[in-house]
């Protein structure tokens, strides 16, 4: 199981919260970007993102929650990025940013809401190398997970099965160790900043990647 550290938190300062999670053994640090436009909270500025990556060595595991995703992907393309995962929800030029995305070296990423069904993004799966699908509605750290979404996490599943699909399976929101069981046999990487934070982080992700 993968495993991507987010640092998003309202007890911990960004700079701390990644310093600690650079300590285990994740495999990402996940980082979300909102504009304060397509969801009501704004985090964190491409300056700040650049200066936050200086404190860890693992790859970072973009999570655009924005309108025009397409203007961040030069500058995060100079950074230790891997993956840019953008809202399906967000626009309307979805193949143009995948093809950005890609044209700068890096893995492009859809995510939808909990109430967005497969079958819209069904026409751009074999572009794509990770799904991530959004257990809570997206913006806020530390909300319940949302059971409802796990059928998704099986017919995505079975798609890559059937098609060959190369995209990896991730979720991300109210990942812990009681709704960890409940979606493991479905995806490939779990996102996680609460559970993560809060006590022994290198432990938590031991549990995650066993």
């Amino acid at each position: 199981m993968l495993v991507s550290g987010s640092f998003l938190s309202n007890e911990i300062s960004p700079k701390d919260a990644i310093k600690m999670l650079n300590k285990t053994d994740m495999d990402y640090l996940h980082v979300d970007i909102m504009d304060g436009k397509f969801v009501p909270e704004k985090t964190f500025t491409i300056k700040e993102v650049t200066e936050f990556s200086k404190y860890t060595n693992k790859s970072l595991d973009v999570h655009l929650m924005v309108k025009n995703p397409i203007k961040y992907i030069d500058d995060l393309s100079m950074l230790n990025t891997s993956y840019i995962t953008f809202h399906y929800e967000a626009v309307k030029n979805h193949k143009e940013i995948i093809d950005k995305i890609k044209n700068n070296g890096l893995k492009a990423g859809i995510s939808i809401k909990p109430n967005t069904n497969i079958k819209e993004i069904e026409g751009l799966l074999d572009e794509l190398d990770l799904i991530l699908v959004m257990s809570v509605e997206p913006g806020k750290s530390g909300q319940a997970f949302m059971e409802s979404v796990i059928y998704k996490l099986k017919i995505l599943k079975k798609l890559k099965e059937e098609k060959g699909y190369k995209y990896i399976i991730n979720i991300d929101g109210g990942i812990n160790n009681e709704t960890f069981p409940k979606v493991k046999d479905y995806v490939d990487m779990v996102v996680s900043a609460s559970y993560l934070l809060k006590g022994n982080a290198e432990q938590k992700v031991k549990e995650f990647k066993m």
